[in-house]
């Protein structure tokens, strides 16, 4: 009895859907809305700013240009005038002492450091550094986020005194007394995932155009 009941419902429940064809395309045009939306949304999130700046030093450099990205978001989301409290300047956060440091080491010229609020010169010079550290540590970035913020001489006796092991797993090895470079080294990480998913094929691209 309850079956028969239960038939009298499903029945015309199931007669008043569309016909197969319709569903199968409303499912397709689901997918694509998906496909397409899920990026522009997350671009929406996670914003580019001077991708061309970024492109370019990357490719002059050798820095890898979602490291630079990630880490642009994380010092200043993109905002070129920035200063911070102990004085690092730009869309980078380029210290003094380090502006320094990669004009005399970059070979760039000392006139430089008179526009480093330019996102131009900023990303230029920060582009050199983090290519310099990447070197440095032979590849590893998380050592290279974890020497961006406490400074590549903490992070190399970190290194070799054992303290550390270099990895983000292990971020927490990382002397208590520096934990804004433990939370530094975590949100670069993440965004640095983030924007290699979302952009690499756009530098992909611009790159192919360079070599036209």
């Amino acid at each position: 009895m309850e079956t028969t009941n239960l038939k009298k419902w499903v029945k015309p429940a199931v007669d008043a859907l569309p016909p197969k064809r319709t569903i199968m395309i409303a499912l397709i045009l689901l997918l694509v809305f998906v496909i397409v939306a899920i990026p522009l949304f997350n671009m929406m999130i996670y914003p580019l700013k001077y991708e061309e700046y970024i492109f370019n030093s990357a490719i002059e450099t050798n820095a890898d240009p979602f490291l630079v990205m990630a880490i642009i978001r994380v010092e200043t989301k993109f905002q070129p005038k920035r200063e911070s409290h102990v004085g690092a300047q730009g869309l980078m956060q380029i210290m003094p002492d380090t502006a320094d440091f990669i004009i005399k080491n970059g070979n760039f010229s000392p006139a430089l450091k008179d526009y480093v609020y330019d996102p131009a010169i900023n990303i230029q010079l920060g582009s050199w550094y983090i290519a310099y550290l990447t070197e440095r540590y032979k590849g590893n970035k998380v050592a290279v986020m974890a020497a961006y913020n406490a400074g590549h001489g903490r992070v190399d006796k970190w290194l070799e005194q054992g303290v550390w092991d270099g990895t983000r797993q292990n971020v927490t090895q990382i002397p208590e007394n520096f934990g804004e470079t433990r939370h530094y080294v975590t949100r670069v990480s993440y965004y640095y995932e983030k924007y290699k998913q979302l952009y690499q094929g756009e530098f992909e691209e611009y790159k192919r155009e360079q070599e036209k």
